[in-house]
């Protein structure tokens, strides 16, 4: 059974979609929206996010004095 109220208070309150843009959405495209694709690509977990921070930290442009640096500027 379709849990209509469910789908409709993401679609209008958590997506924030009009009700004709609501109804004129297939489950498909409903799903995807909402990020329940099941062959998306799972979301990053913490420790592959601060393995990557670590790998490649953030640069102040002012030490960059411009211009991307490359590797021997990074440390």
């Amino acid at each position: 059974m379709i849990d209509w109220p469910a789908l409709m208070r993401l679609g209008l309150h958590g997506l924030r979609l009009t009700p004709d843009q609501f109804w004129a959405l297939t489950p498909a495209e409903l799903a995807l929206m909402a990020g329940l694709d099941p062959q998306a690509a799972p979301a990053m977990a913490r420790g592959r996010f601060d393995e990557l921070s670590a790998r490649y930290p953030d640069t102040k442009f002012s030490q960059m004095k411009g211009e991307w640096p490359d590797e021997r500027q990074v440390e």
